[in-house]
């Protein structure tokens, strides 16, 4: 590993805490973002990754591109893949899939191998499954009329021409006769 991927690797366990072989696989990820469309680092949300799992390596891609949750142009599909889409809005898209890794390792020569191979070596690199995801929506908040807190619109209800959260205004249970 170069000396500019070495300060990247170590942000990135600086951020996430520790080092293990999941935080490799999203930082290998996000070095190859960079090695197809240049470094960038999405300020906004010109770039957006729709990852397939919730686990360590999201946290590298966080780091490195900018990509987030509270941004919005980071996006869960939870399917229990290593697979992550990448989106620039107006232009390119691809889906990296992590390909099979030898079996029998300790945590720590996991790490080592990942860390050793070219990301061009770990990724299968094809189109993306789903469309674009829109941008970010932002919604107007109300007061609920039960618990006093500030919610969103969408997790609203109308009750008995009160704005109730869904903490208070739970869904019934529904109970099927026949």
């Amino acid at each position: 590993m170069d000396e500019a991927a070495q300060r990247d690797w170590q942000r990135c366990v600086d951020f996430h805490g520790h080092t293990c072989p999941g935080l490799a696989i999203g930082f290998q990820v996000a070095q190859m973002v960079i090695r197809l469309w240049g470094a960038l680092r999405s300020a906004d949300e010109e770039l957006v990754c729709v990852t397939e799992n919730d686990a360590c390596g999201v946290d590298a891609i966080q780091v490195l591109l900018g990509c987030s949750a509270g941004k919005g142009n980071l996006l869960f599909r939870l399917r229990g893949k290593s697979a992550y889409s990448f989106y620039q809005r107006g232009g390119k898209s691809v889906r990296l899939v992590l390909g099979e890794r030898p079996q029998g390792m300790t945590r720590e020569e996991s790490l080592a191998w990942l860390l050793e191979r070219d990301p061009a070596e770990l990724y299968r690199v094809g189109p993306v499954h789903i469309p674009l995801p829109e941008r970010a929506p932002l919604f107007a908040s109300h007061v609920c009329a039960r618990c006093g807190e500030l919610t969103a619109e969408p997790w609203l209800r109308l009750v008995n021409d009160e704005k109730v959260c869904l903490d208070c205004n739970p869904p019934r249970e529904r109970v099927c006769i026949g």
